[in-house]
């Protein structure tokens, strides 16, 4: 997440919280770029060679620009339908109702409540205009799980404030995590990798989902955005977004994108944790969201990452003695504690809560 942003004349640069920089001299999001489209029917096809025909495509992507929408993907619309609409109803709660969960209470941990106007994070003239609420995952929710029992961090409303919340919301995660573990192996076969390469570090993955409330903003985008310039923290997230639009992505030319909504589609991008690995290969790839399409906007991110305790190694393919791993090694765990303190520390709501970190 971004921290920092100086402006000389039309030229902006912002300091992002993986310690990157960039510039750029418009806010103004190009339609004359294009995002990808990849047919993700083939990723279940039981022939090698059809995995590895999609997987030739993810590889462009993640190398060109680092986002991509996946379309057939299999998963039953009604799912996102169904969280979108228990976000209305969180959203919708007394501002002391969601502070009931407020990620203040979480220490290292980005669960719960994240109030309205409490970041800005790239310096903006006006805080950054959205709410959002953040869960981890649960073993006990997921079919695959090593230690079904294994306690999860995550923060929940009384069932009596919003029915179904929390059944409802995992209903959906559960599913986006087979999705997410099949386009692992994709992944491997993207990088020239066995296709189970990285299964293990997948059979206890990072697997947080959030939603996200954008009213319109009123403010011009040189002022405010409704999140801010960022990069994700994991390996890869996959987003739901709905039909208002607003999500852009910074291509290489330097110029916003924007990725506009393509029905029953997800957008996917790839987040630090694998452009570290791939020792830069995968373009972990800036993006904010700027709502002024005249209503409010409903987003579902999906991010998902290795285990915490396995170490961030570089891939084999991805390193040699011309190329060698440009970031240091650490967990997991080491380096999502870092980003989540990191970005925490930055809530502009810390205050209300006596004794949050």
């Amino acid at each position: 997440m971004s921290a920092l942003t100086e402006s000389q004349s039309t030229v902006r640069t912002v300091t992002l919280q993986n310690g990157g920089t960039f510039t750029f001299k418009s806010n103004v999001p190009t339609t004359l770029e294009k995002i990808p489209i990849i047919d993700a029917a083939r990723i279940w096809s039981d022939d090698l060679e059809d995995r590895k025909a999609v997987a030739r495509e993810v590889r462009a992507a993640s190398r060109d620009i680092g986002f991509f929408y996946l379309v057939n993907h299999g998963i039953d619309p009604k799912y996102a339908e169904a969280t979108m609409n228990k976000a209305k109803e969180f959203f919708a709660l007394p501002e002391e109702k969601k502070m009931e969960v407020f990620t203040g209470l979480v220490p290292n941990e980005y669960v719960g409540f994240h109030p309205m106007e409490c970041y800005n994070r790239n310096g903006w003239k006006h805080q950054d205009l959205s709410e959002a609420f953040n869960w981890n995952y649960d073993a006990s929710e997921d079919p695959e799980a090593i230690d079904p029992t294994e306690p999860s961090a995550s923060i929940w409303p009384s069932d009596s404030d919003v029915p179904g919340f929390r059944k409802t919301l995992y209903a959906y995660h559960t599913q986006l995590l087979r999705l997410a573990r099949r386009l692992t192996r994709i992944f491997a076969l993207a990088l020239e990798l066995p296709e189970d390469y990285f299964d293990p570090y997948v059979r206890r993955p990072e697997a947080g989902m959030r939603i996200l409330r954008y009213p319109e903003q009123k403010h011009s985008e040189d002022d405010q955005n409704g999140i801010g310039a960022h990069t994700d923290v994991e390996c890869f997230t996959i987003v739901t977004q709905d039909d208002t639009g607003g999500l852009e992505v910074l291509g290489k030319s330097g110029s916003w994108i924007r990725a506009e909504p393509i029905p029953g589609s997800f957008v996917v991008n790839i987040a630090d944790c694998f452009m570290r690995q791939t020792n830069d290969f995968f373009v972990s790839t800036i993006h904010r969201v700027i709502n002024k399409n005249g209503r409010e906007r409903y987003s579902a991110p999906f991010f998902f990452g290795f285990d915490r305790s396995k170490l961030l190694e570089p891939v084999p393919t991805c390193v040699s003695e011309e190329k060698p791993m440009v970031y240091p090694v650490m967990t997991g765990g080491e380096y999502y504690a870092w980003r989540t303190n990191k970005q925490k520390q930055t809530n502009k709501c810390n205050d209300k809560v006596a004794g949050s970190e």
